[in-house]
């Protein structure tokens, strides 16, 4: 599976263009990298008040995510635009829903719901199947519980990656 990052700047009044163009500069150099999969920049909405960039990046590996922030370039890139920023990155991996459909151009939402759910239902019946005879002496928040994380387990880690990757054109 690949490694999705979502990172947030605040970015100072006045030094935005500053930022995106730098933040651009970046992109092309780290796209050359092997290992990374793709960037995403998330700008303020036009009209808004919020300083705030999002950057979402995926990568092959964790290696080639923390080689990437270990490099030169990147420490570089970070001295760059500290004078047009404020405060601290936030950071954080993505897993999940989100990490399952993240790309550049995210598909609609009736279409993540509608993949969401071709999981999710013969999933749930599947596990409920296997489980419930085993589980039928045990109080039933006990029982819910585990065939709730059976599912949830299943989900994340076998049936949406394989169905995303198989629906991606029709997802985009």
């Amino acid at each position: 599976m690949p490694i999705h990052v979502a990172i947030t700047r605040k970015v100072k009044a006045g030094c935005e263009r500053a930022f995106e163009e730098s933040l651009r500069e970046l992109f092309k150099d780290s796209l050359a990298r092997e290992g990374v999969l793709g960037v995403h920049l998330i700008s303020p909405p036009q009209g808004s008040n919020t300083p705030e960039y999002g950057v979402l990046r995926t990568f092959t590996t964790e290696h080639e995510r923390d080689q990437f922030y270990k490099s030169d370039r990147f420490g570089q890139w970070q001295k760059q635009v500290a004078t047009l920023t404020e405060g601290e990155r936030t950071y954080g991996d993505l897993h999940g829903l989100e990490a399952w459909f993240h790309s550049a151009d995210s598909p609609p939402r009736w279409k993540m719901a509608l993949l969401t759910w071709l999981c999710v239902w013969p999933t749930s019946a599947l596990v409920a199947f296997v489980l419930v005879p085993y589980l039928a002496g045990l109080p039933y928040l006990v029982s819910s519980a585990a065939v709730a994380a059976a599912i949830v387990l299943c989900l994340t880690w076998i049936v949406m990656p394989a169905l995303v990757q198989l629906c991606q054109s029709w997802l985009h």
